[in-house]
């Protein structure tokens, strides 16, 4: 684990300029953002209790939820018309994002059951229930979209 102080240097100087990377490849990938809601509810209750948290919690959630996208887009993409080297760069990053905020977090703190219950759901509801379809992943494109930018404010608060 990295200490505090680095992490908190490296998030500083360095989650934004990545997370503008894999949000901007995220609109790339495919046509325009869908207007449908997800029948799922974004978990805003719960982000505004981690606004409250403490630095290394933080950290934690900023990871776990990253942890849950790059979960999400482990499933059947047989249906997604996305642009495929879009799609791998935005993974890569995203998975470059989780790994360095992953040795910012002690392997004893346990990840917030409440986020892992919402991206289950979320996985059951829209990618299982609509079969992995096209318009799935876009409700889940849509989704992952606000997350990132969600945790944009996440980080931006921590300095």
């Amino acid at each position: 684990m990295q200490s505090v102080c680095h992490c908190c240097d490296w998030i500083r100087h360095h989650y934004g300029h990545l997370s503008a990377e894999y949000l901007s490849l995220l609109d790339q990938m495919g046509g325009d953002i869908t207007k449908q809601n997800a029948p799922v509810f974004f978990p805003t209750s719960l982000y505004r209790h981690i606004d409250d948290a403490e630095f290394e919690d933080k950290v934690r959630f900023l990871k776990d939820t990253i942890y849950e996208i790059t979960k999400l887009f482990d499933g059947n993409m047989n249906a997604v018309t996305w642009d495929k080297k879009n799609l791998d760069d935005f993974l890569n990053i995203l998975e470059r994002q989780f790994e360095n905020l992953n040795s910012c977090v002690s392997p004893a703190m346990k990840p917030e059951r409440r986020l892992k219950r919402y991206f289950k759901k979320l996985n059951r509801k829209v990618l299982r229930k609509m079969n992995y379809s096209a318009q799935a992943w876009e409700l889940i494109r849509k989704e992952t979209k606000r997350h990132l930018q969600r945790l944009d404010i996440l980080a931006a608060q921590m300095y």
